[in-house]
């Protein structure tokens, strides 16, 4: 489908991506973790023995800074930094054992970053060893890990696969040589060939890659190479997530010169031009920046109804408590979320006197909890149903943004429900906000900028 340049235009607005609602700029400081600790408890109780929990491990350590990255990160060669920040995980993991009822039974698991593969074979083996000890392991566990092409060996990959391991995803943001020394991440192609060669030889049922456009130097016909060798190595998902450029809370992007930038008007053709190649080439749109073979299961779970979305974008989540563990990492207990001091230095702090790292979240009203149902039911099935007794703040709110919507082709919609239309399946995030009672009463008053732009 081409969408009119000028319906991108008008859309091409800051937004937030809607990983969590309501959104992080809105969440509270001096988050009161007593309570914290009775929300988890209870959420725990209610549900572990009957899905079991997720874990999130953040692992922050990489070895060079890429100029583009928002992450939360620590750039060191040193990788004595591993034991150190292993032994304080491990004791936050004991902090949280101590408010469970019962053993855990780990449903799901991922590494993120950072670049978790900075850790070596043995070192990411003995940590979950640790972590697994104390608990149980479903035996419908899913299991993943995110991956550098340059650094992911065969040896971290038959340590992961002998533990449960059975997706991995890649960051390879582009192939271009130019683009990748402007951003500093040099990663020639035969390196994602063999990373992604390798993991499947390994027995990794599903490969995802991370590309992005809009970095600086990026043209159309280097991101069409990119995705033309990408579709070549056919990864089961691909993320062809937006450069989002907010220099105010990623220092890394101030390195380069705005103006090695794509326009506004390059960016999205780049964007038309990526979701054109994929969905020719057999992938699914998802939705909002993820695109699934029809064999994987997060297209599978599309069509099921059984999508969710967290802090790592699209998901298959099937548990309703997320354990976030180490430097920056988010939890998110359904009715509450709860992240993790953001350095290391404070976080090792809190570790050794016996404290439970988290500073900042937000806990959730009646409100919240509802209209957090209706972002997630139209970001991941493409439909809600609104309940009678939130009519008012939905005629308030909502419905004035929904007919806006609708005039435009992307939402049907009565008092009853809403549904995404195949137009406006291209602008999820602007839907949702439709919802977003936080930032629709405060968009007046907004004066700093907050949220990248939708495309």
């Amino acid at each position: 489908m081409t969408i009119e340049s000028a319906l991108l235009n008008k859309y091409n607005v800051p937004v937030p991506r809607y990983t969590s609602y309501p959104t992080v700029p809105f969440w509270k400081d001096d988050l009161d973790v007593n309570q914290w600790q009775t929300v988890f408890r209870e959420q725990f109780a209610a549900s572990n023995s009957k899905e079991g929990i997720s874990l999130y491990l953040h692992l922050p350590f990489c070895e060079s800074l890429c100029t583009y990255c928002g992450c939360n990160k620590k750039i060191t060669t040193n990788h004595s930094v591993e034991e150190v920040y292993m032994e304080a995980l491990t004791k936050e993991w004991s902090l949280y054992l101590q408010l469970m009822n019962e053993k855990p039974v780990i449903r799901e698991l991922h590494l993120g970053g950072g670049t978790p593969t900075f850790f070596s074979p043995a070192n990411l083996n003995r940590l979950l060893q640790i972590i697994f000890e104390k608990a149980v392991i479903a035996p419908d566990h899913e299991f993943s890990i995110e991956g550098h092409p340059n650094n992911t060996t065969r040896e971290h990959l038959l340590a992961l696969y002998d533990i449960g391991f059975r997706r991995i995803s890649y960051g390879v943001q582009d192939n271009d040589p130019e683009v990748q020394r402007i951003i500093n991440r040099i990663q020639p192609v035969e390196n994602v060939l063999r990373a992604t060669a390798t993991a499947r030889e390994v027995g990794f049922k599903s490969v995802n890659f991370d590309l992005i456009y809009g970095l600086p130097k990026q043209t159309l016909e280097s991101l069409q190479k990119t995705i033309e060798q990408t579709i070549a190595m056919q990864p089961d998902r691909i993320a062809f997530y937006s450069y989002a450029h907010v220099p105010w809370t990623s220092r890394g992007q101030r390195l380069f010169d705005e103006n090695d930038l794509p326009s506004t008007a390059t960016k999205m053709q780049l964007y038309q031009l990526g979701k054109q190649l994929l969905t020719e080439n057999g992938y699914h749109d998802i939705g909002m920046d993820h695109f699934a073979l029809p064999t994987d299961d997060l297209y599978i779970a599309k069509l099921e109804g059984r999508l969710h979305r967290n802090f790592m974008g699209y998901t298959t989540q099937h548990t309703k408590l997320l354990l976030g563990l180490g430097v920056s990492s988010i939890s998110d207990a359904g009715v509450a979320f709860a992240q993790n001091v953001k350095t290391l230095h404070d976080y090792y702090a809190a570790i050794d006197r016996n404290e439970i790292p988290v500073v900042r979240g937000c806990f959730l009203s009646n409100e919240d909890v509802a209209f957090r149902k209706y972002i997630l039911d139209m970001s991941c099935k493409g439909k809600t149903v609104f309940h009678p007794t939130h009519l008012e703040l939905l005629r308030e709110f909502s419905f004035p943004e929904l007919e806006k919507l609708e005039a435009d082709g992307l939402v049907k919609w009565n008092e009853e429900g809403a549904a995404v239309t195949a137009l406006g399946n291209h602008f999820i995030r602007n839907i949702c906000k439709a919802f977003d009672l936080h930032l629709l009463r405060n968009q007046q008053s907004a004066a700093a900028p907050r949220f990248s732009k939708a495309i």
